[in-house]
């Protein structure tokens, strides 16, 4: 969908272009970019720039605060990871939207995700459920995450412990995730994540010192 902002002088500019001038920080666009924000939820699309201005004008505005939108907002900023969106989101908030609960779970998430315990996360996640359920692709934007991880952390992994980290899927979805990272099964149980060839590549350095440099250096020396 595409949305457009209406100027004083009557003329139309897209979202993008109002993002790139004074405008951005007239409240009466506010609506319009709040439903971009439930856009970018229901499409699966991600636009932090504009949600980013949308919190910049809870600040200026405080009055026009909306928590649904706050949600939403922070967790997209989720499924950025492992870009610092969220950080640069939560640094924007209102003192009343970091005492509100929700918040404080979504804050929580990221806190785990972070730490990179994922297992309990999918816990969580699980029991916070409704939060996120409005928001398309999250759960396969953590995935990606969590396949980001992995590929640089392991180099071989348990099939059954990276279907843990990556939710408790089936073996299929498993497949799925395997072949779209580039991995291999190694015998029955075990994923081929990188190899040692993988992780080190070796560089060639070449250093050029000027005699200049180095004459100063040894008349200091004599």
């Amino acid at each position: 969908m595409s949305h457009l902002v209406k100027m004083e002088n009557g003329q139309s500019q897209t979202i993008q272009e109002m993002l790139g001038c004074i405008e951005r920080y007239n409240p009466d666009h506010l609506k319009t970019l709040e439903a971009y924000v439930q856009d970018q939820a229901k499409n699966n699309t991600y636009d932090l720039e504009a949600n980013l201005a949308v919190l910049k004008l809870y600040q200026f505005n405080p009055h026009m605060l909306n928590f649904d939108i706050t949600y939403t907002i922070l967790l997209k900023s989720l499924t950025s990871l492992p870009h610092t969106d969220f950080v640069m989101a939560k640094c924007l908030l209102l003192p009343q939207q970091m005492k509100d609960e929700n918040v404080q779970t979504i804050i929580d998430l990221a806190d785990i995700l972070e730490r990179a315990d994922f297992t309990l996360f999918w816990q969580r996640a699980e029991v916070n459920r409704t939060m996120f359920r409005h928001i398309a692709g999250f759960h396969d934007s953590i995935r990606k995450f969590v396949s980001h991880v992995v590929g640089t952390t392991f180099q071989t992994i348990r099939k059954d412990q990276l279907k843990e980290l990556l939710g408790g899927i089936e073996d299929s979805t498993l497949e799925s995730w395997i072949k779209r990272n580039g991995w291999k099964h190694q015998g029955q149980g075990l994923v081929v994540v990188a190899t040692q060839d993988d992780k080190i590549k070796t560089k060639n350095i070449t250093e050029k010192i000027e005699f200049d440099n180095v004459g100063a250096l040894m008349a200091q020396c004599l």
